[in-house]
């Protein structure tokens, strides 16, 4: 372990224990290297790295402060990180959407609005019988991210949206390669609606692993 590896974990325990809270601001640097029994230079590194992954907000003239460490917030390094995936990864990512997406939308099954609804089912009325591929990706995008936002749940949230992003290449690619694509994907998300209309959480969760894992094995039989 690194002596900046150590002044985090050191910071981190302040956080966990409660020692600091959110919104709390850190004691100066120098009273707070000397209780921890750290270099300032070690510190400094320490509130460096912890300020990327949004756990510290460093203020010019003010101070350090623990963040709200809302999910949503700390879970942007997580999209920042996915952003760096390889191509031969995105199996990966998509299995484990497959996994989470259907639990989602289950979920959403027995708490989503009528207005919510209303909304995803006109933007899917919006796109028409033949939208372009492009289109139909952004579509997609917005329509799963409508129905898990249904699920007030901010960490299941964070995770699909990051998780989201590299599988959009291979979403776009599918609907130029395969055939059928566009109006097999129109045909899941008008299923996936009316599931949710009827409030049937199986069907749902159902249509929802039929969605996310036609990409999946489409993909799979194509590398």
């Amino acid at each position: 372990m690194t002596v900046t590896d150590e002044a985090i974990g050191k910071i981190k325990g302040m956080i966990v224990s409660g020692a600091l809270r959110p919104g709390d601001r850190l004691p100066r640097e120098s009273e707070l290297a000397a209780e921890l029994g750290l270099s300032r230079n070690s510190l400094r590194e320490a509130v460096r790295a912890l300020s990327l992954i949004r756990i510290l907000d460093v203020r010019q003239g003010d101070g350090t402060y623990v963040t709200s460490l809302d999910p949503t917030l700390l879970l942007e390094a997580m999209s920042f990180v996915v952003d760096f995936h390889r191509d031969d990864t995105v199996l990966e990512f998509l299995a484990v959407r497959r996994i989470l997406e259907p639990a989602a939308t289950a979920m959403a099954a027995g708490r989503i609005q009528d207005g919510e609804l209303d909304a995803l089912e006109a933007r899917l009325n919006a796109l028409g019988p033949s939208p372009s591929v492009e289109e139909l990706v952004a579509c997609d995008r917005e329509f799963h991210r409508g129905i898990v936002a249904a699920t007030g749940n901010s960490v299941l949230c964070s995770l699909l949206e990051g998780l989201s992003g590299p599988t959009t290449r291979a979403r776009v690619w599918r609907g130029l390669a395969q055939k059928d694509a566009v109006v097999r994907t129109l045909a899941e998300h008008r299923a996936i609606l009316g599931a949710l209309r009827e409030g049937d959480v199986e069907a749902a969760r159902a249509w929802a692993t039929v969605h996310i894992a036609g990409v999946e094995e489409w993909l799979r039989s194509s590398l």
